[in-house]
């Protein structure tokens, strides 16, 4: 009898054990999001940023976009557009009911990350990492500045979606590209929104920031911390130097990143 009685609350406990093994695990909600921006001629699904898209999908939710400076757009619409495009992507996180998200990027997705708390500034913060693109050195070669001057007087005489041809730059590699005036005048007006100083002091409100150089990185003896220090005043903020160069930086400061992002989030 007793090891019936045994048997019988055997089988009781694994009958017990096999419906919880068959209910579904709750998954926590997801309280951060990440808005990531690849670089130049990049694409959402860009090698130098995988690594950080790895590091950061176990504590927060991660949204790739392709902008309009891809390998595939080359500039197809105005810096405006790419706002709107970011925007949209930060509010559906918003919609689903993420509390806090960061906008981050690397080379000119980390230009547009500062462009966005110029114009938009819905974020909660901004992850900027090998910042890129800069209009105002651009224009110092001769073939952009032709193509720059001539987007620009298109612009001016109302003819903005003309076609302008453009010998573009991209860390020592040139690429042919054909876009609107409009479009070309928006990233490569020397002061215009891809002025990264510029939209650095104007900054719609304070907010975090993790800006990432690699100390070989062509911007970082030239202008990174300048830049860094146009940034509203945030006591979250941190400026880090890795060793690395502009396309890796992203990749050899991912841990730091993420630290840096539960730290905020509270993960």
């Amino acid at each position: 009898m007793r090891n019936g009685h045994s048997l019988g609350l055997t089988a009781l406990l694994w009958g017990a054990l096999g419906i919880l093994v068959a209910l579904p695990i709750q998954a926590q909600p997801t309280t951060c999001g990440v808005v990531l921006l690849h670089g130049k001629w990049g694409m959402p699904q860009s090698p130098y940023l995988k690594p950080v898209v790895q590091k950061i999908e176990p504590y927060c939710k991660v949204t790739l976009l392709e902008m309009p400076w891809s390998r595939v757009r080359l500039y197809d619409r105005p810096y405006a557009d790419a706002m709107v495009q970011i925007q949209q992507a930060v509010a559906q996180f918003r919609q689903s009911g993420v509390p806090w998200v960061a906008l981050g990027g690397q080379s000119f997705g980390a230009n547009a990350t500062l462009a966005y708390m110029a114009q938009v500034g819905d974020v909660d913060a901004v992850l900027p990492m090998a910042a890129g693109h800069v209009p105002e050195s651009f224009i110092q070669v001769p073939d952009i500045r032709r193509a720059v001057d001539e987007a620009q007087q298109k612009v001016a005489a109302g003819q903005g979606d003309a076609a302008v041809e453009m010998t573009d730059m991209n860390q020592g590699q040139r690429k042919p590209v054909k876009a609107s005036a409009a479009a070309l005048w928006s990233y490569f007006n020397p002061q215009g929104w891809g002025n990264m100083a510029l939209s650095a002091k104007s900054f719609r409100k304070p907010v975090p920031v993790f800006w990432a150089i690699g100390s070989q990185d062509p911007l970082y003896p030239m202008a990174s911390a300048e830049i860094y220090r146009q940034l509203p005043v945030h006591p979250d903020s941190r400026y880090l130097v890795v060793r690395a160069d502009h396309a890796h930086t992203p990749e050899v400061a991912a841990d730091e990143l993420v630290t840096w992002l539960r730290a905020r989030t509270g993960h």
